[in-house]
């Protein structure tokens, strides 16, 4: 993919060959705070979970070197400009080694390169200001960088082995085309994911202050509900009927995944076992749970698609009685840290605690009558979906930004 308006043939020339590296520092987390100091500190960890592409530090959080800590010793020439690219050269992910950012902007601040970095930054201008941050993502680099890595458990790259890798690039005039356009989608992708934030800020508030019955609702005649009713979950969860399969098939395996994520496909097969007989069939609209994990968040109801399928019995499946119990309004209702301490409390073992459903049943809650839960529901379900909309925006935005970098740089 081009702009049409360019045809030159792209230069090619090892990283090397265009770029110099200055000497980083190696202080830890230790020798950093958030609060004084007059030299900011890019460490690793905040290049692999925070920092944009293109680092501007008006818009980062970034920690300052301890005012104890002597940097007098420090050349300019290894202090940060802007069109310098900083790699984090160490990683236990592959996908994340070598991961870089492009500073774009310093405001005048002093920043150093610090612990585990590469500071790499061009001998001439050759590279528009931007480019350096979205080549360094694309494909075609970050596969040469993966190959030049080494180590085990935790995978490292060098100046001598990132110097090797081959840099593919265009004239700066339409390097500035191809920054514009990736950064302008990279904008798109921050907004859509505080948007995100926002919305589940919003649900965690609203949940906590519904179930706190500092925000009640009113029937449809105007009236107020009834006082909620304390209840044990015995009394509206109940075990059912255990049915174990026939055959048990690889594809029909359920799992739960922690915080809200609920019920999935288990696409791992590793651990499981034909002749297992401790298997059992699940049915649409129950509640399940993971045992060691239900303190965690590891619950959710069976979507219509996923029934008759297959859980273990360290996975069960628990009745609703719909006459009492909302099942929107359950899983909202476990969906909170608070509960989560709750439930950890009552979790048994000397090694890996568990809650079985004897104990689970044990749990007594507030409970207001069917129509005010149904009416909490519908709230918290019409937020939820609101969420889901944004994450799909999100995905494909994403997406977009994938398949250009992938098909923009050769």
């Amino acid at each position: 993919m081009r702009f049409e308006e360019f045809e030159e043939e792209w230069e090619v020339k090892r990283l090397g060959e265009v770029m110099d590296f200055k000497v980083t520092n190696s202080f830890s987390r230790e020798n950093l705070n958030y609060e004084v100091g007059t030299v900011k500190n890019i460490h690793y960890g905040d290049i692999h979970t925070k920092f944009q592409t293109l680092f501007d530090i008006t818009n980062e959080i970034v920690p300052f070197i301890n005012d104890e800590i002597n940097v007098g010793r420090i050349s300019d020439e290894n202090y940060c400009k802007e069109g310098d690219t900083i790699f984090a050269d160490a990683s236990e992910d592959l996908n994340d080694v070598g991961k870089s950012i492009e500073v774009i902007n310093i405001n005048g601040e002093k920043l150093l390169s610090g612990l585990h970095t590469l500071l790499a930054r061009p001998k001439e201008n050759i590279f528009h200001l931007g480019f350096n941050g979205y080549l360094f993502k694309s494909n075609q680099v970050r596969t040469q960088i993966q190959k030049e890595s080494q180590g085990s458990k935790v995978l490292s790259i060098n100046v001598g082995r990132i110097s090797k890798i081959e840099l593919s690039f265009p004239s700066v005039k339409e390097q500035g085309k191809i920054t514009a356009l990736m950064s302008l989608l990279d904008q798109r992708i921050h907004t859509q994911s505080k948007i995100i934030d926002r919305l589940e800020t919003l649900m965690q508030g609203l949940k906590e202050r519904l179930f706190k019955q500092q925000v009640r609702f009113k029937d449809e005649n105007g009236n107020k509900f009834p006082d909620w009713e304390g209840k044990k979950l015995g009394e509206v969860l109940s075990i059912p009927e255990k049915i174990k399969p026939k055959q048990i098939e690889k594809n029909k395996l359920l799992t739960v995944k922690l915080h809200l994520k609920g019920v999935l496909k288990n696409e791992s097969t590793d651990s499981l076992s034909i002749g297992s007989t401790n298997y059992y069939i699940r049915k649409k609209g129950q509640f399940i749970y993971g045992k060691q994990n239900l303190f965690n968040g590891a619950f959710g109801i069976i979507p219509n698609e996923f029934d008759g399928f297959l859980s273990s019995g360290d996975v069960p499946s628990l009745d609703i009685d719909s006459t009492e119990l909302n099942n929107v309004f359950l899983f909202n209702f476990f969906g909170r840290e608070t509960f989560y301490k709750k439930l950890e409390d009552i979790a048994s073992g000397s090694g890996s605690k568990r809650i079985h459903e004897e104990t689970l049943f044990k749990v007594e809650i507030q409970l207001p009558c069917i129509e005010e839960q149904n009416k909490i529901a519908k709230i918290l379900s019409s937020i939820g979906e609101k969420i889901q909309t944004e994450k799909n925006i999100l995905e494909q935005y994403e997406n977009q930004k994938k398949y250009l970098l992938q098909n923009m740089f050769i």
